[in-house]
């Protein structure tokens, strides 16, 4: 038996780093989600019932978002790190140091609890990838090595979010494709993390594990066989969601730059918090919810299949234009879920106007509103299915189509708005 080479037993060594960041990266994950959702009940249902009032007041409604944009205002101008990355970016799979958790970590608290139109993976692949670096920072190592280690812990944090390591491994598996061949060496630590934090929520033997909430949309009735005008209007809801995305992050870069060159983070920052709460309002003054407008739109999901036409169009027109702001003004958090959200929006009002399935609507909205808001096209189709369950499995040709429409018209939109350039 031949003895491994000092290359094999160095990489052998990086992989059971991989699954030493695991566990500490999905706990640091789960603790900061947990954190997430408490405040959100406690800001939104607890305070208000304090308050005498059966949901958030008016004053609430515009004062909670002016408050936490004080919070990411403290967050990026008296900590390093500048908040994590800006959503305007989209993913980033760079290295986070150490030294930027908390800037990152008390951003994201200001964003996603106070109603902000963000999702929570960006700050969690940031924490994950902080974890992994703490395990870097230990030894002396190349960039590249703790480049892998950085991932390993993104890989295991963002688990805890995704409900497994597949769509969490697919997302960053595509996200990363530029590195070509090389990529797969740099993949294995990090699944290997991924499934070996998910053992917090799966749990071993007699231990049940961490209970978590899971992907899968409740209540959707079984959609068996599928139609041809189901695929047809799985491309247009393709189409629609690409070109939706496409304007709210054109207007969310026209603002960055903006708030970019004044320098000026505070202003840029309420006046973005206020205009939440008057969206917000004027969408339950014409019929929506409030959770309808705020908070990232994945616990809404459900709920939007069954509004009627108008309400939809409302909510969109508002859920689009808040993104944008959210986005622009330097708020911190990630596209994924409102980029959902907006392609579920899209695709039910097929469900109001051609009474389609609503389970069609969420497996085809959700794959085409992930690709649009991300040009990410496997794991668009990999999660629509995972929030469907077994009862939406036949709709997977129409989740295809609408994510290659969707992916196809995204990519054209970028090839001529970098030709104008």
């Amino acid at each position: 038996m031949s003895t491994p080479t000092p290359i094999v037993r160095g990489y052998l060594g990086l992989v059971a780093l991989g699954m030493a960041i695991g566990i500490p990266a999905a706990l640091a994950a789960a603790l900061f989600l947990a954190v997430v959702h408490w405040a959100e009940d406690w800001l939104w249902h607890d305070l208000p019932a304090d308050l005498g009032y059966d949901s958030a007041p008016w004053f609430l409604v515009i004062g909670l978002p002016i408050t936490g944009a004080l919070i990411v205002w403290l967050a990026r101008r008296f900590l390093p790190g500048d908040g994590g990355h800006s959503p305007v970016d989209g993913l980033s799979m760079a290295p986070t140091p150490v030294r930027y958790a908390p800037s990152v970590v008390l951003a994201a608290l200001g964003s996603l609890p106070f109603g902000v139109i963000l999702g929570p993976e960006a700050p969690v692949i940031a924490i994950g990838s902080a974890v992994g670096m703490v395990f870097a920072g230990r030894r002396t190592m190349s960039p590249e090595t703790q480049g892998v280690l950085a991932s390993a812990g993104s890989f295991s944090a963002v688990s805890a979010l995704f409900g497994g390591p597949l769509v969490g491994g697919l997302l960053l598996l595509e996200a990363g494709l530029a590195t070509g061949a090389q990529l797969v060496p740099v993949l294995v630590p990090g699944l290997v993390a991924a499934a070996t934090g998910y053992l917090l929520f799966v749990g071993l033997g007699d231990w049940g594990g961490i209970s978590s909430a899971g992907l899968q949309v409740p209540d959707l009735p079984a959609y068996d066989g599928t139609r041809l005008v189901d695929v047809a209007l799985a491309i247009v809801v393709g189409i629609v969601a690409a070109i939706l995305m496409a304007v709210a992050h054109r207007g969310a870069e026209r603002v960055h730059t903006v708030v970019t060159n004044s320098r000026r983070l505070l202003v840029p920052l309420v006046l973005g918090g206020l205009a939440i709460g008057l969206l917000t309002l004027l969408t339950e003054a014409l019929g929506g919810e409030l959770d309808d407008v705020l908070f990232s739109g994945q616990s809404a999901i459900g709920e939007v299949v069954n509004q009627s036409a108008g309400v939809i169009v409302v909510v969109l027109l508002a859920k689009a234009l808040g993104f944008a702001i959210c986005m622009g003004v330097g708020f911190r958090g990630g596209a994924v879920f409102p980029a959902v959200f907006l392609g579920v929006g899209i695709a039910s009002l097929c469900v109001a106007m051609f009474d389609c399935s609503p389970t069609w609507a969420v497996a085809v909205g959700a794959a085409a509103g992930m690709t649009a808001g991300t040009g990410l096209l496997f794991c668009g189709m990999l999660f629509a299915m995972l929030l469907v369950g077994k009862e939406g499995a036949d709709a997977l040709p129409a989740a295809v189509f609408a994510c290659v429409a969707a992916w196809l018209v995204r990519s054209s939109i970028a090839a001529r708005l970098g030709a104008r350039e």
